[in-house]
């Protein structure tokens, strides 16, 4: 099997690439390396998961930006799977240069549909879409105060599913630029035929991550932790989020593209679901518990369109992809600990 991964260099990509190079499937890297610039600041080294990749016989590495579709087109001809991972991350950037969010999420995935729709070989596409879609309209659903946590009430136990609204509500430009590649991948598969799969995604965390105060907050927590750099909290830190470990996520996607005729065009919410949730303070004792080390903590206020409690329901991806979270918190976050404590020169 053929297999095209754009933003492979990157923390989900990477992890991909190296899923389906070990599995004997040739895979093609495509990547603009521009992370550190979208960002605007990081920690390691930026190229550090292109190096990785390059050790791989199986994988091609390309540089290329999906902004540009001559090179989009090229790179996506002859391929049987296409995962989009290529993006701009971070709301906070979106909302200080939404002119590069926009061209890098909905121009980019536009491409690669496109590029898609035109090639022969009419392969199946998997999209990586957010939570963020749903924007301020998660934080009218009722929640409950606890001592460390928020929790959605009894309406939302299981978590947010895949028919909740997307409308009439603030997104902030990345939620916007989300939806629209969002939409038109659903919408290629209803008028194309395109076998494009939709996955909403929860916060995704894992080895090779490097996580910045603006995008990666559990990996950001950890690499703070461990290189006793201060955490700001924005809001009280009582936000909840479900959290997926990367190598569930990547077998989420191969049930997908196992299954992409029967399922083309169809939306997932994937996370950990209702099992595997955590909020900031308790991340912050987790890590404390697993190091003996503490961050000094501050607090600001509520970052814009903050969401205090978004847990996936992910009880389709479980029926319709025969497919459950593995990695519970506990073990996800100590495999992340002991590779950043492995990797500390990286982060100074």
């Amino acid at each position: 099997m053929r297999v095209l991964v754009t933003g492979g260099a990157g923390f989900i990509g990477s992890h991909i690439a190296e899923f389906y190079a070990k599995n004997g499937d040739d895979v093609t890297v495509f990547d603009n390396l521009s992370r550190d610039n979208l960002l605007g600041k990081g920690y390691g080294n930026i190229n550090y998961n292109w190096n990785y990749l390059g050790g791989f016989e199986r994988i091609k590495r390309i540089k290329g930006d999906v902004t540009n579709f001559e090179e989009t087109k090229n790179v996506a001809k002859d391929n049987d799977v296409i995962i989009h991972v290529a993006a701009q991350t971070a709301v906070t950037a979106s909302l200080t240069a939404p002119q590069t969010d926009f061209a890098t999420n909905a121009l980019g995935t536009f491409n690669v549909l496109e590029a898609a729709r035109i090639s022969e070989t009419n392969p199946a596409i998997v999209y990586t879409s957010t939570n963020k879609v749903y924007g301020d309209n998660i934080n009218r659903a009722k929640v409950v105060e606890g001592a460390n946590r928020y929790a959605f009430d009894e309406t939302f136990k299981s978590g947010v599913s895949e028919d909740f609204s997307i409308d009439r509500c603030e997104h902030t430009p990345y939620g916007c630029s989300k939806l629209a590649g969002d939409l038109y991948a659903q919408d290629y598969s209803k008028t194309y035929g395109l076998k494009t799969g939709v996955f909403r995604m929860s916060c995704i965390y894992g080895t090779r991550q490097f996580g910045v105060e603006d995008q990666g907050w559990v990996a950001w927590f950890t690499i703070a932790t461990l290189t006793e750099k201060p955490i700001t909290l924005y809001g009280d830190g009582k936000q909840v989020r479900d959290i997926l470990y990367v190598e569930d996520l990547v077998r989420a996607f191969d049930s997908f593209i196992q299954r992409n005729t029967a399922l083309s065009g169809e939306v997932f919410n994937i996370g950990g679901g209702a099992e595997n949730t955590i909020s900031l303070l308790e991340l912050i004792a987790l890590l404390e518990q697993l190091t003996g080390k503490r961050s000094p903590i501050s607090y600001r206020d509520w970052r814009p369109s903050d969401q205090k409690v978004y847990v996936s329901n992910i009880s389709k991806a479980r029926q319709a992809l025969e497919w459950t979270p593995k990695v519970n918190p506990m073990e996800g976050v100590k495999k992340l600990v002991n590779w950043v404590s492995k990797n500390k020169s990286l982060f100074n």
